[in-house]
């Protein structure tokens, strides 16, 4: 398989890790020496202190270098590749990213994003007028809008929640999508995280509250993915999208689709494919000729990813987003818009200055701090979404923390 050993610059990176094999996930997520080796397999842009890996998590230079020689091999190879080994190809990124998800392998597909896997789904089912489906106006617009089109299309009714931004418990939640449901309900959309707060919901839960009121439940993964750990059966889910290119480090193209076994035959493709069984997931798979150098780099990336390791990730995430939030929460002109709660988030958090309207905090942010990150202003939500990466430093939310505590004067 094309170029899927890495680099040598790879097993320089991987012994620097394993120099810190014997430390503790928890006790390393704070050992600045460790995460300065992982920084400097990035090349970073000096302009400003990015915090926005929200929207996409750009490539260490390892997986960059093998996505470079992904795109070299099949320019080089041409129509040849396209007509032979492409599909095993496609079938060994698929075992390796089920695998990590902790599904079936013919439970999965990889798809060119969360939006297209997800509103596959939300388009691809048998509506009747008066059906009704459930999802929160903090879930994501490209959803929202499909379940709009849908609501045109079939006369649909569409139920639309409120998360809030600090729930008292699990209960709170699962309370405000089991009042929506009704007789007619036929769908409930649920974010895994919620991609404006880094809100991690009550899945699970949610979705055994709904199945015991015979409603499928969809899942948008597209912030959890490769940022924190679980395997996407144990969420009970009929159905989960999410996106390579944030939290995986998979270049610009990639997500996936899972469909619960019993659920594929129920789904209609999003392209029109040939003659299948109906529960054969490949069918929901035809989206013509597509930048296979893209998902080639899937193995790349996850070879990165385990190398790091999961756990130390997860914990290396929380532990930032815990340092500046910790910091700024308890100041009175400050809004952290992200529950306190360990188990409730992750890497990303929202924060917000009192009176200040967000798009102003980001530009202020960016012009006087240097610091780069993405105004968030609607569904109860005010504030700038800050997404750290792994090779973020404390130093670099030393400024963000100067920057809160000096706005109190803006």
């Amino acid at each position: 398989m094309l170029g899927m050993m890495g680099l040598p610059g790879m097993q320089r990176l991987n012994n620097w890790v394993l120099q810190f094999d014997n430390i503790a996930a928890d006790e390393l997520a704070s050992d600045e020496n460790f995460w300065e080796g992982i920084r400097n397999g990035y090349q970073l842009k000096p302009d400003y202190i990015n915090l926005e890996n929200g929207y996409y998590c750009f490539l260490p230079q390892e997986t960059l270098e093998n996505f470079i020689t992904h795109v070299r091999e099949v320019n080089y190879q041409g129509s040849y590749y396209m007509r032979t080994v492409q599909w095993d190809n496609k079938k060994a990124m698929v075992a390796k990213l089920s695998a990590l998800a902790g599904c079936q392998a013919d439970e999965l597909i990889i798809t060119r994003n969360a939006t297209e896997s997800l509103d596959m789904i939300i388009g691809g089912q048998d509506w009747k007028a008066g059906d009704e489906a459930v999802m929160a106006e903090q879930d994501y617009g490209s959803m929202l809008e499909m379940f709009k089109q849908v609501s045109k299309k079939y006369s649909v009714v569409n139920k639309i929640v409120s998360v809030p931004n600090h729930p008292a418990n699990d209960e709170e939640i699962v309370t405000i999508y089991a009042n929506a449901i009704t007789a007619n309900t036929k769908l409930l959309m649920v974010s895994h995280m919620v991609n404006i707060t880094g809100q991690i919901l009550p899945v699970q839960k949610i979705c055994d509250m709904a199945h015991q009121r015979g409603v499928q439940v969809m899942v948008d993964g597209a912030h959890a993915f490769a940022h924190f750990q679980y395997n996407i059966p144990d969420l009970h889910c009929d159905y989960y999208g999410t996106s390579l290119h944030k939290w995986l480090s998979v270049p610009l193209g990639a997500g996936f689709l899972y469909v619960k076994k019993e659920n594929i035959s129920k789904v209609w493709p999003l392209l029109a494919e040939g003659d299948k069984s109906k529960d054969d997931i490949s069918r929901l798979n035809h989206i013509g000729t597509h930048p296979v150098h893209t998902d080639l780099t899937i193995a790349n990336a996850i070879d990165y990813y385990l190398m790091i390791g999961a756990e130390r990730k997860e914990a290396r995430l929380r532990y930032l987003q815990h340092y500046w939030s910790d910091k700024v929460r308890d100041l009175a002109h400050v809004a952290v818009n992200t529950p306190v709660e360990p188990e409730r988030s992750c890497g990303i958090a929202n924060v917000g200055i009192k009176g200040m309207k967000p798009a102003d905090l980001a530009t202020t942010l960016l012009k006087k701090y240097r610091i780069y990150t993405v105004a968030i202003d609607y569904a109860n939500v005010q504030g700038c979404r800050i997404a750290p990466n792994l090779y973020t430093t404390t130093s670099d939310l030393d400024q963000l923390v100067t920057a809160l505590t000096e706005l109190k004067q803006a």
